[in-house]
Protein backbone atom coordinates (compact mmCIF):
# COMPACT_ATOMS: atom_id res chain seq x y z
CA UNK A 1 0.00 0.00 0.00
CA UNK A 2 2.82 2.41 0.88
CA UNK A 3 4.56 1.73 -2.44
CA UNK A 4 1.31 2.42 -4.33
CA UNK A 5 0.80 5.72 -2.43
CA UNK A 6 4.34 6.80 -3.17
CA UNK A 7 3.83 5.97 -6.83
CA UNK A 8 0.68 8.12 -6.97
CA UNK A 9 2.53 11.05 -5.38
CA UNK A 10 5.32 10.75 -7.94
CA UNK A 11 2.82 10.70 -10.81
CA UNK A 12 1.04 13.81 -9.46
CA UNK A 13 4.33 15.64 -9.12
CA UNK A 14 5.31 14.72 -12.66
CA UNK A 15 1.93 15.86 -13.99
CA UNK A 16 2.24 19.22 -12.23
CA UNK A 17 5.72 19.66 -13.67
CA UNK A 18 4.53 18.77 -17.16
CA UNK A 19 1.56 21.21 -17.24
CA UNK A 20 3.52 24.07 -15.71
CA UNK A 21 2.83 26.36 -12.77
CA UNK A 22 1.08 28.93 -14.98
CA UNK A 23 -1.95 26.70 -15.46
CA UNK A 24 -2.53 26.23 -11.74
CA UNK A 25 -5.25 28.35 -10.09
CA UNK A 26 -2.75 30.76 -8.54
CA UNK A 27 -2.13 34.44 -9.17
CA UNK A 28 0.16 34.98 -12.13
CA UNK A 29 2.85 37.60 -12.46
CA UNK A 30 2.15 40.05 -15.28
CA UNK A 31 5.29 41.44 -16.82
CA UNK A 32 5.36 45.22 -17.31
CA UNK A 33 5.54 46.38 -20.89
CA UNK A 34 9.00 47.45 -22.01
CA UNK A 35 9.41 50.02 -23.36
CA UNK A 36 6.60 51.76 -21.49
CA UNK A 37 3.42 52.37 -23.50
CA UNK A 38 1.68 55.74 -23.49
CA UNK A 39 -2.10 55.79 -22.94
CA UNK A 40 -4.15 59.00 -23.06
CA UNK A 41 -7.38 58.95 -21.05
CA UNK A 42 -10.20 61.49 -21.02
CA UNK A 43 -12.59 61.58 -18.09
CA UNK A 44 -15.42 63.64 -16.63
CA UNK A 45 -14.27 64.54 -13.08
CA UNK A 46 -16.77 62.66 -10.92
CA UNK A 47 -16.30 59.97 -8.28
CA UNK A 48 -17.74 57.28 -10.53
CA UNK A 49 -14.39 57.07 -12.34
CA UNK A 50 -12.29 56.86 -9.17
CA UNK A 51 -10.62 53.55 -10.10
CA UNK A 52 -8.78 55.61 -12.70
CA UNK A 53 -7.66 58.11 -10.07
CA UNK A 54 -6.35 55.42 -7.72
CA UNK A 55 -4.55 53.51 -10.46
CA UNK A 56 -2.99 56.73 -11.72
CA UNK A 57 -1.93 58.19 -8.36
CA UNK A 58 -0.84 55.02 -6.58
CA UNK A 59 1.52 53.80 -9.30
CA UNK A 60 -0.51 50.84 -10.55
CA UNK A 61 -0.31 51.91 -14.19
CA UNK A 62 3.46 52.30 -13.91
CA UNK A 63 3.67 48.84 -12.33
CA UNK A 64 2.45 47.36 -15.61
CA UNK A 65 4.59 49.49 -17.88
CA UNK A 66 1.99 52.11 -18.76
CA UNK A 67 2.64 55.83 -19.03
CA UNK A 68 -0.91 57.16 -18.56
CA UNK A 69 -1.85 60.77 -19.23
CA UNK A 70 -5.25 61.80 -17.85
CA UNK A 71 -7.20 64.73 -19.26
CA UNK A 72 -10.26 66.19 -17.54
CA UNK A 73 -13.06 67.21 -19.92
CA UNK A 74 -16.50 68.73 -19.45
CA UNK A 75 -18.70 66.06 -20.98
CA UNK A 76 -18.87 62.60 -22.47
CA UNK A 77 -19.71 64.19 -25.82
CA UNK A 78 -16.24 65.73 -25.91
CA UNK A 79 -14.70 62.39 -25.04
CA UNK A 80 -16.48 60.65 -27.92
CA UNK A 81 -15.20 63.34 -30.29
CA UNK A 82 -11.63 62.95 -29.00
CA UNK A 83 -11.84 59.15 -29.33
CA UNK A 84 -13.01 59.29 -32.93
CA UNK A 85 -10.33 61.88 -33.77
CA UNK A 86 -7.61 59.70 -32.26
CA UNK A 87 -6.67 62.28 -29.62
CA UNK A 88 -7.28 59.89 -26.71
CA UNK A 89 -7.23 56.10 -26.31
CA UNK A 90 -9.70 55.59 -23.45
CA UNK A 91 -12.61 57.60 -22.09
CA UNK A 92 -14.74 57.52 -18.97
CA UNK A 93 -18.29 58.31 -20.05
CA UNK A 94 -21.95 57.96 -19.10
CA UNK A 95 -23.92 55.83 -21.54
CA UNK A 96 -26.65 58.20 -22.75
CA UNK A 97 -28.95 58.38 -25.77
CA UNK A 98 -26.37 60.08 -27.99
CA UNK A 99 -23.96 57.20 -27.32
CA UNK A 100 -26.48 54.63 -28.55
CA UNK A 101 -27.19 56.73 -31.62
CA UNK A 102 -23.49 57.00 -32.37
CA UNK A 103 -23.02 53.24 -32.02
CA UNK A 104 -25.98 52.66 -34.32
CA UNK A 105 -24.23 54.85 -36.90
CA UNK A 106 -21.07 52.74 -36.62
CA UNK A 107 -19.03 54.50 -33.95
CA UNK A 108 -15.90 52.37 -33.45
CA UNK A 109 -15.68 52.53 -29.65
CA UNK A 110 -15.85 49.56 -27.28
CA UNK A 111 -16.84 49.23 -23.62
CA UNK A 112 -13.85 47.64 -21.87
CA UNK A 113 -14.44 48.20 -18.13
CA UNK A 114 -17.15 49.45 -15.78
CA UNK A 115 -17.20 52.66 -13.82
CA UNK A 116 -18.85 52.75 -10.41
CA UNK A 117 -22.19 51.15 -9.63
CA UNK A 118 -25.23 52.71 -8.03
CA UNK A 119 -25.48 51.53 -4.41
CA UNK A 120 -28.09 48.93 -3.56
CA UNK A 121 -29.48 51.15 -0.82
CA UNK A 122 -28.74 54.66 0.34
CA UNK A 123 -28.17 56.16 -3.09
CA UNK A 124 -27.55 59.92 -2.95
CA UNK A 125 -29.78 60.35 -6.02
CA UNK A 126 -33.47 60.76 -5.15
CA UNK A 127 -36.75 61.96 -6.53
CA UNK A 128 -37.97 64.90 -4.41
CA UNK A 129 -41.39 66.53 -4.40
CA UNK A 130 -42.33 69.97 -3.07
CA UNK A 131 -43.27 69.86 0.61
CA UNK A 132 -46.51 71.81 0.13
CA UNK A 133 -47.72 69.29 -2.47
CA UNK A 134 -46.92 66.43 -0.12
CA UNK A 135 -48.53 68.04 2.93
CA UNK A 136 -51.70 68.92 1.05
CA UNK A 137 -52.00 65.37 -0.20
CA UNK A 138 -51.89 66.44 -3.87
CA UNK A 139 -48.80 64.31 -4.48
CA UNK A 140 -48.37 61.22 -2.34
CA UNK A 141 -47.01 58.83 -4.97
CA UNK A 142 -45.22 58.95 -8.30
CA UNK A 143 -48.54 58.34 -10.06
CA UNK A 144 -49.69 61.75 -8.79
CA UNK A 145 -47.02 63.48 -10.89
CA UNK A 146 -48.98 63.05 -14.12
CA UNK A 147 -49.00 66.40 -15.94
CA UNK A 148 -46.73 68.05 -13.36
CA UNK A 149 -43.36 69.82 -13.77
CA UNK A 150 -40.52 67.38 -13.14
CA UNK A 151 -36.96 68.71 -13.36
CA UNK A 152 -33.83 66.76 -14.26
CA UNK A 153 -30.30 67.77 -15.19
CA UNK A 154 -29.28 67.14 -18.77
CA UNK A 155 -32.52 67.20 -20.67
CA UNK A 156 -33.71 64.75 -23.33
CA UNK A 157 -31.64 61.57 -23.60
CA UNK A 158 -29.46 62.37 -20.60
CA UNK A 159 -28.54 60.32 -17.59
CA UNK A 160 -30.85 62.54 -15.56
CA UNK A 161 -33.76 61.68 -17.81
CA UNK A 162 -32.95 57.97 -17.49
CA UNK A 163 -33.12 58.24 -13.69
CA UNK A 164 -36.33 60.26 -13.86
CA UNK A 165 -37.82 57.62 -16.15
CA UNK A 166 -36.92 54.85 -13.71
CA UNK A 167 -38.66 56.76 -10.93
CA UNK A 168 -41.73 57.43 -13.08
CA UNK A 169 -42.00 53.75 -13.97
CA UNK A 170 -42.86 53.10 -10.32
CA UNK A 171 -46.09 55.02 -10.91
CA UNK A 172 -46.72 53.47 -14.35
CA UNK A 173 -45.77 56.78 -15.98
CA UNK A 174 -43.36 57.67 -18.76
CA UNK A 175 -41.43 60.84 -19.46
CA UNK A 176 -44.26 61.85 -21.83
CA UNK A 177 -46.74 61.88 -18.94
CA UNK A 178 -45.01 64.81 -17.20
CA UNK A 179 -43.65 68.23 -18.09
CA UNK A 180 -39.93 67.38 -18.24
CA UNK A 181 -37.73 70.40 -17.47
CA UNK A 182 -33.96 70.60 -18.01
CA UNK A 183 -32.54 72.39 -14.96
CA UNK A 184 -28.96 72.21 -13.72
CA UNK A 185 -28.40 70.61 -10.32
CA UNK A 186 -27.10 73.84 -8.70
CA UNK A 187 -30.31 75.63 -9.73
CA UNK A 188 -32.68 73.04 -8.26
CA UNK A 189 -32.77 74.41 -4.68
CA UNK A 190 -33.91 77.82 -5.90
CA UNK A 191 -36.48 76.22 -8.21
CA UNK A 192 -37.97 74.29 -5.30
CA UNK A 193 -37.93 77.37 -3.05
CA UNK A 194 -39.66 79.48 -5.71
CA UNK A 195 -42.25 76.82 -6.53
CA UNK A 196 -41.36 76.75 -10.23
CA UNK A 197 -41.04 72.94 -10.21
CA UNK A 198 -43.14 70.23 -8.60
CA UNK A 199 -40.60 67.43 -8.40
CA UNK A 200 -37.05 66.70 -9.45
CA UNK A 201 -34.31 64.09 -9.72
CA UNK A 202 -31.46 65.34 -7.58
CA UNK A 203 -28.18 64.02 -6.21
CA UNK A 204 -25.80 64.97 -3.43
CA UNK A 205 -25.04 67.60 -2.22
CA UNK A 206 -27.99 69.46 -3.77
CA UNK A 207 -30.62 66.98 -2.59
CA UNK A 208 -29.34 67.39 0.96
CA UNK A 209 -29.48 71.16 0.57
CA UNK A 210 -33.14 71.10 -0.51
CA UNK A 211 -34.12 68.67 2.23
CA UNK A 212 -32.38 70.77 4.88
CA UNK A 213 -34.59 73.77 4.01
CA UNK A 214 -37.79 71.68 4.18
CA UNK A 215 -38.72 72.82 0.66
CA UNK A 216 -39.10 69.20 -0.49
CA UNK A 217 -39.45 65.66 0.78
CA UNK A 218 -38.26 62.34 -0.65
CA UNK A 219 -40.84 60.74 -2.93
CA UNK A 220 -38.70 57.84 -4.28
CA UNK A 221 -35.13 56.68 -3.76
CA UNK A 222 -32.75 53.86 -4.71
CA UNK A 223 -33.99 54.16 -8.26
CA UNK A 224 -31.43 51.91 -9.98
CA UNK A 225 -29.79 49.64 -7.38
CA UNK A 226 -26.41 48.32 -8.53
CA UNK A 227 -26.94 49.77 -12.01
CA UNK A 228 -23.94 50.55 -14.20
CA UNK A 229 -24.54 53.75 -16.14
CA UNK A 230 -20.91 54.84 -16.61
CA UNK A 231 -18.10 52.91 -18.28
CA UNK A 232 -14.59 53.08 -19.61
CA UNK A 233 -14.55 52.84 -23.39
CA UNK A 234 -11.60 52.33 -25.72
CA UNK A 235 -11.22 53.43 -29.30
CA UNK A 236 -11.37 50.66 -31.88
CA UNK A 237 -7.76 51.33 -32.76
CA UNK A 238 -6.65 51.03 -29.13
CA UNK A 239 -8.62 47.82 -28.55
CA UNK A 240 -7.69 46.09 -31.80
CA UNK A 241 -4.12 47.25 -32.38
CA UNK A 242 -2.84 47.45 -28.79
CA UNK A 243 -4.56 44.61 -26.92
CA UNK A 244 -1.63 43.98 -24.54
CA UNK A 245 -1.76 47.62 -23.49
CA UNK A 246 -5.54 47.49 -23.07
CA UNK A 247 -5.28 44.32 -20.95
CA UNK A 248 -2.85 45.93 -18.55
CA UNK A 249 -4.90 49.12 -18.40
CA UNK A 250 -8.00 47.17 -17.34
CA UNK A 251 -5.94 45.05 -14.93
CA UNK A 252 -4.75 48.26 -13.23
CA UNK A 253 -8.37 49.45 -12.88
CA UNK A 254 -9.35 46.12 -11.34
CA UNK A 255 -6.44 46.21 -8.91
CA UNK A 256 -7.45 49.75 -7.95
CA UNK A 257 -11.06 48.65 -7.37
CA UNK A 258 -9.85 45.94 -5.01
CA UNK A 259 -7.86 48.55 -3.09
CA UNK A 260 -11.05 50.59 -2.55
CA UNK A 261 -13.20 48.08 -0.70
CA UNK A 262 -14.59 48.56 2.80
CA UNK A 263 -12.66 50.91 5.06
CA UNK A 264 -9.94 51.25 2.41
CA UNK A 265 -12.35 53.40 0.37
CA UNK A 266 -11.42 56.35 2.62
CA UNK A 267 -7.78 55.47 3.18
CA UNK A 268 -5.36 58.44 3.10
CA UNK A 269 -3.75 57.13 -0.10
CA UNK A 270 -7.08 56.80 -1.90
CA UNK A 271 -8.32 60.14 -0.59
CA UNK A 272 -5.26 61.84 -2.09
CA UNK A 273 -6.03 60.15 -5.40
CA UNK A 274 -9.64 61.36 -5.42
CA UNK A 275 -8.76 64.93 -4.53
CA UNK A 276 -6.04 65.13 -7.16
CA UNK A 277 -8.53 64.42 -9.95
CA UNK A 278 -11.85 66.04 -8.98
CA UNK A 279 -12.86 69.41 -7.56
CA UNK A 280 -14.34 68.51 -4.19
CA UNK A 281 -13.38 68.36 -0.53
CA UNK A 282 -12.37 65.55 1.76
CA UNK A 283 -15.33 66.31 3.99
CA UNK A 284 -17.76 66.01 1.06
CA UNK A 285 -16.38 62.59 0.17
CA UNK A 286 -16.39 61.37 3.77
CA UNK A 287 -19.94 62.49 4.50
CA UNK A 288 -21.43 61.55 1.14
CA UNK A 289 -22.79 58.11 0.28
CA UNK A 290 -19.92 55.79 -0.70
CA UNK A 291 -19.67 54.99 -4.38
CA UNK A 292 -19.63 51.27 -5.17
CA UNK A 293 -16.79 49.70 -7.18
CA UNK A 294 -17.12 46.03 -8.09
CA UNK A 295 -13.83 44.30 -7.20
CA UNK A 296 -14.41 41.84 -10.06
CA UNK A 297 -15.24 44.64 -12.50
CA UNK A 298 -18.21 42.86 -14.03
CA UNK A 299 -19.71 44.62 -17.04
CA UNK A 300 -23.48 44.42 -16.64
CA UNK A 301 -24.97 43.88 -20.09
CA UNK A 302 -28.37 43.49 -18.44
CA UNK A 303 -28.10 46.96 -16.94
CA UNK A 304 -26.93 48.46 -20.22
CA UNK A 305 -29.87 46.88 -22.02
CA UNK A 306 -32.19 48.63 -19.58
CA UNK A 307 -30.52 51.99 -20.22
CA UNK A 308 -30.88 51.47 -23.97
CA UNK A 309 -34.52 50.38 -23.59
CA UNK A 310 -35.50 53.48 -21.63
CA UNK A 311 -33.89 55.92 -24.04
CA UNK A 312 -35.41 54.10 -27.02
CA UNK A 313 -38.90 54.01 -25.49
CA UNK A 314 -38.57 57.69 -24.62
CA UNK A 315 -38.04 58.36 -28.33
CA UNK A 316 -34.47 59.61 -27.85
CA UNK A 317 -32.81 57.18 -30.26
CA UNK A 318 -32.67 57.48 -34.03
CA UNK A 319 -33.65 53.82 -34.42
CA UNK A 320 -36.56 51.71 -33.21
CA UNK A 321 -35.31 48.13 -32.89
CA UNK A 322 -33.36 47.20 -29.73
CA UNK A 323 -29.60 47.72 -29.94
CA UNK A 324 -27.68 45.00 -28.10
CA UNK A 325 -24.82 46.45 -25.99
CA UNK A 326 -22.99 43.12 -26.38
CA UNK A 327 -22.20 44.26 -29.94
CA UNK A 328 -20.13 47.16 -28.61
CA UNK A 329 -18.67 45.50 -25.51
CA UNK A 330 -15.41 43.58 -25.31
CA UNK A 331 -15.47 41.40 -22.20
CA UNK A 332 -12.10 39.81 -22.90
CA UNK A 333 -10.13 42.47 -21.04
CA UNK A 334 -11.92 42.18 -17.69
CA UNK A 335 -11.95 38.39 -18.03
CA UNK A 336 -8.19 38.33 -18.63
CA UNK A 337 -7.57 40.73 -15.74
CA UNK A 338 -9.71 38.61 -13.42
CA UNK A 339 -7.66 35.53 -14.31
CA UNK A 340 -4.46 37.32 -13.33
CA UNK A 341 -5.73 38.40 -9.92
CA UNK A 342 -7.68 35.32 -8.80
Amino acid sequence: MMKRTALVVVIVVLLIASIGVGSLPAQQQVEPLSPRERVVVGYVPIMKFATLYVANTRGIFEKYGLDVEVQSVRSGTEIIAFLTQGQIDVGGIAIVASTWNAWNRGLDVRIIAPGALEPRTGSPTKMLVRSDLWESGEVRSVADLRGRRVAMAGGPGSGGEYLASKALERGDLTIRDVQALNIGNPDMPAAFAGGSIDAAILGSPFADQVLSTDDAVVLEEDLTPEAMTVTFVGSGRFVNERPEVARRFVLALMEAAQMMQGDDYLSPENMRAYLSHINTTEDAIRTGAPVIYDPDQEISLKGLRDVERVHRQNGRTQYRSPFDPADVTDLSFVEWARDQIQ
